[in-house]
């Protein structure tokens, strides 16, 4: 190659050089890529959450979903959730904590109650919650009839005769007469506050489109399978719910349920068969829960219908029923038996009186003192879904009516759909019944009055019976405020429901339920009605 030639080559590369260290930008930096060709720049997506979805297994269908309107369990467990109430109880207890009202206050005499309400608070279908919106659900319960609010007048019926808005957001209420237990009435889920505007809307259809102000929001609803709640984004409560969905879903046979459960079908499950419990406690995927127990379980006795009109024969049926076996063959022996018709936890508890023991040869002496030497026959009507104090309605009823049978009374095993069934009972269709109650607000008024006071009658007691005397000492203990004299009246009110016998009361029960491992923030209420916005899975 010529000298020349080799010399523009040589500068040529040193060129070409240079050019290219200034490509690299320096000897340590990196390369600057441009930042919006996105072939050339690796972006992380952020991973999505997984949807917190709790399906929930229960023994039977809601009946209503308007909270003013139930008497259910089942129908509360949904509403708790979709609803709330001015005053509400503790996580595992019946103390009062503040609810969509934030204080209250009373005169001395009892008379009047003034709550200043929670601001800022919405329905889910956006208008506004206020005073005028409490007012507008206490006008609508006084002004339906009993049998459209079974609660309102059996907790407050006529007592209650005004309800004023004093301004936005205080709400004042003018008693005819004193009522102890006013506020804790006002924590129990039926006096949930509902969407005027959603009432109006809806109608009779209210009932199947819930709208409250509560940390979940009604979805659907399939009649006897199930009911679906979802996350308020709204929610007052910062935080809160933890859950994106909640399914209610209707599986009535025990061991279905637990099956479902094993199989990961549902993720919690309620009226577990006692005798599961082992079996689940020694699954490390599971957990037990237990509900604190303030329930009862009982035979009603139409005390209009029949036979069951004479009151010998109601005794001498609580002596034929050996609630010992039944405890033992159904429920593990997690209960005890039960003589009044409100549970020990329950303040004026009457313990002096001495229960129907089991005797069934007084039971015949008894029949044959009514006029029923040779027995009679009469239907027995088993519930058709697991209860916490009723796990299994069917089995319990076929132990019943072998004892029955022992005395010279031939009981027929009849059952209905779990809304016609309560419906049919209240009516006073049914000879005897099985059913039971779980406690809304933890007081004496809430078994004695609700379920046996006459005033009652169309409403919770379902057994027709009436007693003046047992009614005055009610209403009396309605309207002491001294708390002694009230748990004295109430026991003075059992004995005498102890000789009448309208019921045969069975147990009071410790309700179990179960759950996969991974739920965290449950707690079960001794209501029955469990609030579900604190609930995370795993």
């Amino acid at each position: 190659m010529a000298k020349r030639s080799w010399l523009w080559f040589i500068s040529a590369l040193l060129v070409l050089s240079i050019v290219l260290a200034g490509c690299t930008g320096g000897d340590d930096k990196e390369e600057e890529k441009p930042t919006d060709d996105p072939g050339d720049v690796t972006t992380e997506e952020p991973a999505e959450e997984t949807p917190q979805v709790l399906v929930f297994g229960r023994g039977g269908d809601s009946v209503s979903l308007d909270p003013s309107q139930a008497t259910d369990g089942e129908s509360f467990k949904v509403t708790k959730n979709v609803f709330e109430t001015l005053i509400e109880f503790g996580e595992q207890d019946t103390e009062l904590h503040p609810g969509l009202a934030t204080e209250w206050s009373n005169t001395e005499d009892g008379l009047q109650y003034t709550l200043k309400l929670r601001e800022g608070v919405t329905f889910h279908d956006g208008t506004p919650f206020n005073a005028e919106a409490v007012v507008f659900n206490f006008e609508r319960w006084k002004g339906g009839s009993k049998e459209q609010f079974y609660y309102y007048n059996s907790q407050f019926g006529e007592v209650i005769s005004e309800v004023v808005a004093d301004d936005e957001y205080t709400v004042t209420f003018k008693l005819t007469r004193p009522l102890a237990p006013f506020y804790k009435n006002l924590a129990m889920s039926p006096f949930a506050i509902a969407s005027p505007a959603a009432i109006e809307q809806f109608g009779d259809k209210f009932n199947e489109n819930p709208v409250g102000t509560g940390p979940f929001v009604f979805k659907e609803w399939k009649r006897n399978d199930r009911i679906t709640i979802e996350k308020n984004p709204n929610y007052w409560e910062e935080g809160l719910p933890k859950l994106d969905t909640v399914i209610f879903r209707a599986i009535p046979d025990n061991s279905a349920r637990v099956n479902a459960l094993a199989t990961g079908e549902v993720d919690l499950i309620d009226g577990v068969n006692y005798s599961d419990v082992p079996t689940i406690e020694g699954n490390s995927e599971l957990q037990m829960f237990y509900r604190p127990s303030m329930n009862v379980a009982y035979v009603g006795l139409t005390n209009t219908r029949g036979p069951l009109q004479n009151k010998l024969v109601r005794q001498a049926l609580n002596y034929a029923v050996d609630k010992a076996s039944i405890i033992d063959a159904f429920y593990a022996g997690a209960a005890e038996p039960a003589k009044n018709p409100m549970p020990p936890v329950i303040a004026g508890y009457n313990d002096a009186l001495e229960g129907y023991e089991y005797n069934p040869e007084k039971a015949k002496e008894l029949l044959a003192e009514a006029g029923f030497e040779d027995g009679f026959e009469m239907e027995l009507w088993a519930m058709p879904v697991a209860r916490p104090y009723m796990p299994d309605g069917q089995k319990v009823a076929e132990a019943l009516q072998a004892n029955f049978a022992a005395v010279g009374v031939n009981a027929k095993i009849t059952s209905y759909e779990w809304a016609t069934y309560l419906e049919k009972a209240r009516n006073g269709e049914a000879d005897s019944f099985l059913l039971g109650w779980t406690g809304d607000n933890g007081d004496a008024d809430n078994f004695l009055y609700v379920l046996l006071d006459q005033d009652s009658i169309g409403s919770n007691n379902y057994a027709q019976y009436q007693n003046q005397a047992v009614h005055d000492l009610l209403v009396e203990a309605q309207s002491t405020p001294d708390q002694a004299k009230r748990e004295e009246l109430y026991k003075q009110a059992q004995e005498l429901i102890h000789e009448d016998a309208p019921w045969i009361p069975l147990v009071h029960s410790n309700p179990a339920l179960a759950g996969k491992a991974g739920i965290s923030g449950f707690k079960a209420h001794p209501t029955g009605s469990d609030v579900l916005a604190t609930v995370e899975m795993k």
